[in-house]
């Protein structure tokens, strides 16, 4: 393999369905909850896959899913670029759900009427049951729901019983058990709405017969015959950085072909503390998965020495990675198959969604360019990350590493503010994170909170330690919960364990003299600082 490397493509992906298990597929109307439909559906036992707006009637009816959830869009059914509706797609005998705009987009279709509303609904509301049909079968007459809309349906079409309204909306949800078709104004995905779980399995079990047998855990048979028949018995190599997503997908591949398969664990000297320890023990010593481990700290403390912008810090760390990485790879001479942890998620945000911004381009080992030889393997590309965990789990990684919160691929570099990323800072961050983590542990709240760190910022205060005066460093406690980061609150931690983190960190760390709280939620801020 030379140092320079070639160009080649993942090969197009298959539909990832297991076989035997039903599948409901949601087409995207550009709705900033679409993603989370497929979740929701996938929590229901039903594998569900997030399918393009203009996807055609020829290509579900090829996918023979059970069901179609039409997800809500930002736009107006008026608007003349609006997503349309292809008509072929109610013709093909398939229970169909319309949600917020795929509601409004059925209704506009079959003649109903939809018009502008005086006054647009958002956020929690009021809804009224007054007929259960079969999505409201067993629930509350009055209930509350979330919804996110100006338009609203006025009428619904005719043959449609109307189920449901609103403050705003005169027609809430309705349905036409005849033709299977079903539409709600709500958003039952989000946690907002108390009972659209059970809605939506209302729809998955009684409306499409679904078996509802599909487990994340169900998938890993089918994910190794996958890699069996793409790799045969080609050199397969993995950069695993440590986190779950990298860590699944190594651990799924070396049940998948075994030795064929060469970790390269790059220690950047930019982790938490004793995670590079963990790492190779899990793989090295309990898995027996051939690993290659660099120590690469003096590298890249040397690389970002001067450096205080975050964006600049994490080109720097990236570069380096991918140095580091090719000259690993370049002495496996044979590989020509790179693991990714790539997730759905990803490839939603990367642009996957047809007509949707990219919010940002994910390359899971240190940010891999586009010139690299190899062809992808990427048994996660259909999971999201709560179903990586599940997979884990089965496959035996260790509670540690399968819970372990998110972390950023620059590391702690990225959390000492407005100043250079020294070994004495990290290792000064790395106590006091570890201080966190051990007192969040003991109190039971770690698999409670999304994400908990420490930030050093480039700031001393004066304190009182021992009767004399001190200019020591300012710790800044960051914890929050969330569901999936795309927004979070910060965490009500209790004042006792608060106060048992700021005394141990002040007493046990000599260059700390006081201790902070950020209580920031996102939006406005973000969870990281940087």
């Amino acid at each position: 393999m030379s140092d320079t490397l070639a160009a080649t493509k993942s090969p197009a992906s298959a539909p990832a369905r297991p076989a035997g298990t039903d599948e409901v597929l949601v087409v995207d109307f550009g709705g900033q909850y679409s993603q989370l439909i497929a979740r929701r559906v996938r929590e229901c036992g039903v594998f569900s896959e997030l399918l393009p707006a203009d996807v055609g009637a020829e290509e579900i009816a090829r996918r023979a899913p059970a069901g179609l959830i039409l997800s809500g869009g930002p736009a107006s059914v008026y608007a003349p670029d609006a997503p349309a509706l292809d008509a072929a797609l109610l013709e093909l005998g398939i229970p169909v759900l319309g949600i917020c705009y795929g509601m409004q987009l059925l209704a506009h279709s079959l003649g109903g009427l939809v018009e502008r509303a005086e006054v647009g609904e958002f956020g929690r509301s009021d809804l009224h049951v007054h007929h259960p049909g079969r999505l409201f079968a067993g629930l509350p007459a009055e209930q509350s729901c979330w919804m996110s809309h100006r338009d609203t349906v006025r009428h619904a079409p005719a043959g449609f019983s109307e189920l449901a309204s609103s403050t705003v909306s005169p027609v809430a949800a309705f349905e036409d058990p005849a033709r299977a078709i079903y539409g709600i104004q709500f958003h039952p995905e989000v946690v907002h709405t108390p009972y659209g779980q059970q809605i939506l399995t209302h729809f998955l079990a009684d409306v499409c017969g679904c078996d509802r047998t599909w487990t994340a855990a169900s998938i890993i048979d089918e994910q190794i015959a996958r890699i069996r028949a793409q790799v045969g018995d080609g050199q397969v190599i993995c950069g695993l950085s440590g986190g779950i997503d990298s860590s699944v997908a190594a651990l799924l591949v070396h049940r998948a072909v075994g030795d064929q398969l060469t970790c390269v664990f790059v220690d950047h000297g930019l982790m938490r503390k004793g995670e590079g320890e963990q790492v190779i023990a899990a793989f090295r010593d309990t898995f027996k998965v051939p690993l290659v481990a660099v120590d690469a700290e003096r590298r890249f403390l040397d690389r970002l020495k001067g450096v205080s912008d975050p964006e600049t810090k994490r080109k720097l760390i990236g570069a380096e990675f991918i140095r580091v990485f090719e000259e690993e790879a370049a002495k496996l001479s044979g590989a020509h198959y790179l693991v990714q942890g790539t997730l759905y998620s990803d490839v939603i945000e990367s642009g996957g969604r047809k007509g949707s911004a990219t919010i940002k381009s994910h390359h899971n080992v240190g940010g891999l360019p586009d010139d690299i030889a190899f062809e992808l393997v990427e048994p996660l590309r259909m999971l999201f990350k709560d179903e990586v965990r599940a997979v884990g789990a089965e496959l035996g990684l260790p509670e540690r590493l399968v819970w372990r919160q998110p972390f950023p691929g620059p590391g702690l570099a990225i959390r000492i503010i407005g100043g250079e990323a020294t070994k004495e800072r990290l290792d000064l961050l790395r106590d006091a994170d570890h201080i966190l983590q051990d007192e969040i542990r003991k109190a039971g709240l770690y698999h409670e909170l999304w994400q908990s760190f420490c930030v050093l910022p480039d700031i001393r205060s004066v304190g009182v330690q021992g009767d004399e005066r001190t200019y020591g460093n300012v710790i800044v406690i960051r914890a929050v919960t969330s569901d999936d980061a795309m927004t979070a609150d910060w965490a009500r931690l209790p004042y006792d364990l608060l106060e048992q983190i700021a005394s141990r960190m002040m007493g046990e760390l000599s260059d700390v003299n006081r201790v902070v709280l950020d209580i920031t939620s996102k939006p406005p801020g973000t969870i990281e600082w940087e």
